[in-house]
Parts: C-alpha cells; structure tokens; sequence
C-alpha cells in the first residue's frame, strides 16, 4: 500500500522498486492510495509506470498521514500489509525473504529489515545498528523497542490480524504514530527481523518529517507517544526504560539541533535544544551539549572546505 499526498516526484522510483520484485497479482496486491492531492497528480505516473498493475485510489478529502495510514490498512486485502511511502524503496529480496520468514513462524506478528536512510539522490547517509547478527525472532524486544524508536515504517510488514486485534495507529500522535504501534505489537507478539538493509527511507527538504522537525512538533509527540507506551511495560521495568527513552528523545532534539544550524535555521535550532533540555536533563544530555558548538564548529569548517 503507497499513501501518497502532493509528491509524485519520488513514486515512480517507489513503484519500479516494488515491481522489479512482483510476485504476481494473486500473491500481492498494489495500490497508490491518494490522500487528495491538490497538486501533483499521481494518476498519469501510476498508469504509465503501473501498465495496469497498479491501482489507484483517490480519497475524497485529506486524512493526513496518519489517517492515510489507517485508510491503507482498510484497503489492503492481503494477510500482511505493508506501507510504503511514495518517497520511500524497497531493494531486491525484500518480498521474497519475509516470506520465507513469516511462514517459519505462524506467530510472529510482524517482521522488519535493518533501514537505511538515504538522500534525494539516494546515497546512503546513515544504516541503523544491528539488532541480531542473524534473521529470527527478536527476544524481550519491548524493552528496546520502548527506549529508542529503532524501526523505519518502509522496512516492516504487519500481519492483518494484528492491525485487526490492536487497532490503526493512533491519531493523536503525528511523528511517532508509529512508534507506539511497533511498541504496541512488540508487547503482544514476537517480532521477526532481519539483519540485511532490504529498504530505505528519503530525507529530504519536502518529507513530512522534515515539516515536523521544523514545527518543533518531534519532542512534544514523543513525550506523548510514551505516555502510551508506558502501560504496555512490566511495572518492574517501566520506569528506567521510560527514563532512557527520554534521554534519547533529548539527545534527538540536539541532533536535530545540530542538523538545522547547518541549514541556517538558527531559530529552529536554539527551539530544538530547549524542547531537549526539558525533555530530559542528565549528565550524558549536558555532554551533549558542551559538545554541540564543537560539532557546529567542524561542520562549518566542512561546508566550507567542500566549497
């Protein structure tokens, strides 16, 4: 399922990615779901690259990303679901191998690749870290899972029942409407992963992330995303994970920091620090912080030696 909103610029390279990989229309179902775009038509795209393949579906009004999400869920008509934005790819194998993994395990609730981030022009910029060297089944998962945001929404495939049995995303979260489902779903069922990067995401000045970090909007959710995921813990454990997930949301916030500086958002930057500083204040986050001006200074001397 491809949620799409006013962004044609990426899908073709999306949809050719998922193609190259088809299986076939009787094993897996594809569709463009249009949140009603006002610009960017992605239907001459979707026919042109799709050749008939592909479907599209147009929605009357605008859900938002999250609704977006739920609404592909409604829509997919297969046993597992996998959401891919339209500026997002997957790389060859990735179809080929949760479908080996799913059917080692009939309990598994859903399954995900290590992610890599990439650019515009799809170099890699960063590859998350290993959670296992070797594919499986993830043990005492909900404990990593509730401390760090370490799963990308192209990378993973949820089983139907499971969406079905725990709900849609919530849409009183935006940044990390995804993250309390992955917290959600880790603490009801195990979770399989695989160690080998079979999808990527794309950062870049249009992404609805992008539009977040600068609204300042990231913190704030996360703060709310682990008011819903506390219960989902031991109460023996809830507090320390809870304490660690702060402390990375605040050491987040002054990489973001760092990154809008870069770009000349000074405004955004000294906003991101504050949000960090009263998300969670520790030894590592002041660290931190004394550091951030040496990293400014480096990647200033960077920008200009690239010059």
């Amino acid at each position: 399922m491809v949620p799409t909103y006013n962004r044609a610029t990426y899908l073709e390279r999306t949809l050719e990615s998922v193609l190259s990989q088809d299986p076939g229309p009787d094993q897996m179902q594809i569709e463009v779901v249009d949140d009603a775009s006002t610009v960017d038509d992605p239907e001459p795209l979707v026919r042109r690259v799709g050749g008939g393949r592909v479907s599209l579906f147009r929605r009357p009004r605008n859900l938002g990303l999250v609704g977006s999400w739920n609404g592909c869920i409604d829509r997919a008509r297969g046993e597992w679901v996998h959401i891919l934005h339209s500026d997002d790819v997957v790389y060859p194998g990735f179809y080929a191998r949760f479908k080996g993994a799913v059917k080692a395990s009939d309990d598994v609730g859903a399954a995900f690749c290590r992610y890599v981030i990439m650019d515009e022009n799809e170099r890699w910029v960063y590859l998350s870290d290993l959670e296992r060297d070797t594919p499986g089944i993830l043990p005492d998962f909900i404990y990593k899972i509730c401390a760090f945001q370490r799963i990308s929404t192209p990378t993973i495939v949820v089983r139907r029942s499971v969406y079905e049995n725990l709900g849609g995303y919530r849409l009183d979260l935006s940044f990390y409407a995804d993250w309390e489902m992955w917290a959600r779903i880790a603490a009801h069922y195990p979770m399989w992963y695989e160690p080998e990067p079979l999808a990527a995401w794309r950062a870049h000045s249009g992404s609805k992330t992008a539009a977040v970090m600068k609204a300042i909007e990231n913190v704030a959710d996360g703060q709310r995303c682990l008011e819903h995921i506390r219960p989902l813990l031991p109460a023996d454990r809830a507090e320390s994970t809870i304490r660690k997930a702060r402390e990375r949301l605040a050491l987040q916030a002054l990489d973001e920091a760092f990154w809008a500086w870069r770009e000349r958002e000074y405004a955004v930057a000294f906003e991101q620090v504050w949000e960090g500083l009263k998300c969670k204040l520790s030894l590592r986050m002041i660290k931190a912080l004394l550091l951030l001006p040496v990293r400014i200074a480096g990647g200033e001397v960077f920008r200009r030696h690239s010059k």
